[in-house]
C-alpha cells in the first residue's frame, strides 16, 4: 500500500473542487515569527506523540515529527509539525472523536488531497497532519527532514530563505500560505536533492515533479 517512488518524487497540489473550503477553523492573522532553534521541540514532540498514541492505540499506524522543528539547528516557527497515518483518514469516526477528546481540534478537512486532514492544538502549538498509507506526502516530509538533518549547507540555505520570506510576509500583512509561497523556489530545489540523494527522483530537476 506504500506509494512508489515516482508517487512521492512528484510535486503538485490539488485545487479544491468548485465550491469546497478545505478550512474547518481558521486560525487568525498574525505575525509570522521564526524562532532560534530550540533544543526541546524533540521533547515536546514527543510528548504529543506519546498522548496521541495512548489515545488511538492499534488504530496509529505511524506518527513521525517533522518540519522544521524537527531539524536541531534550523529556526523555525515554534510550532510542532507531526504526520499521523491511519488505515481510513475518509473514515474520521476512527479518530476524530478521540484526537478532540484529547484536545486537538479539526481544522483542515482536504480528502481531494491525499485525503488529508489537519488538527490543531494550542499548548502546545501543533499542527497534526492526518493521511493514510498511500499517501506520498508524508514520504516526503520525511526524506527532506532526515536530509536537513545530515546537511548543514542545505540547513543554512533554508534558514536563510525562512527569515527572508517571514520578514517579507509579516511587513505584508500576510498569511502562512504566503509565506510559504515566498519560500518555496529554494524549498523545492533542497527538496529535490533530497528525492533524488533518496533514489526517488532524478538527476533533472525538470523531471522530478508533476
Amino acid at each position: 500500500m506504500s506509494p512508489t517512488a515516482a508517487e512521492i518524487a512528484a510535486f503538485h497540489e490539488e485545487d479544491p473542487p468548485a465550491g469546497a473550503d478545505p478550512f474547518v477553523v481558521r486560525r487568525p492573522v498574525s505575525p509570522i515569527v521564526i524562532a532560534e532553534p530550540d533544543p526541546n521541540w524533540p521533547l515536546v514532540a514527543e510528548g504529543v506523540m506519546a498522548t496521541v498514541r495512548g489515545a488511538l492505540g492499534p488504530r496509529c499506524l505511524r506518527i513521525e515529527h517533522v518540519g522544521s522543528t524537527a531539524v536541531l539547528g534550523l529556526p523555525a516557527k515554534p510550532l510542532i509539525d507531526l504526520d499521523l497515518i491511519v488505515a481510513r483518514p475518509d473514515r474520521e469516526t476512527d479518530y476524530l472523536p478521540t484526537l478532540t477528546a484529547a484536545g486537538f481540534t479539526l481544522s483542515v478537512r482536504e480528502p481531494w488531497w491525499q485525503e488529508h486532514r489537519m488538527f490543531i492544538h494550542d499548548t502546545p502549538a501543533v499542527n497534526l497532519h492526518v493521511f493514510g498509507p498511500a499517501a506520498p506526502e508524508p514520504w516526503k516530509h520525511v526524506i527532506l527532514r532526515d536530509h536537513l538533518r545530515t546537511d548543514a549547507a542545505d540547513r543554512r540555505r533554508y534558514a536563510e530563505a525562512k527569515r527572508t520570506a517571514a520578514a517579507a510576509a509579516t511587513a505584508a500583512g500576510e498569511r502562512v500560505m504566503d509565506y510559504n509561497a515566498r519560500k518555496e523556489s529554494v524549498l523545492r530545489e533542497i527538496l529535490h536533492r533530497a528525492l533524488t540523494a533518496s533514489g526517488c527522483a532524478t538527476d533533472d530537476p525538470s523531471g522530478s515533479f508533476a
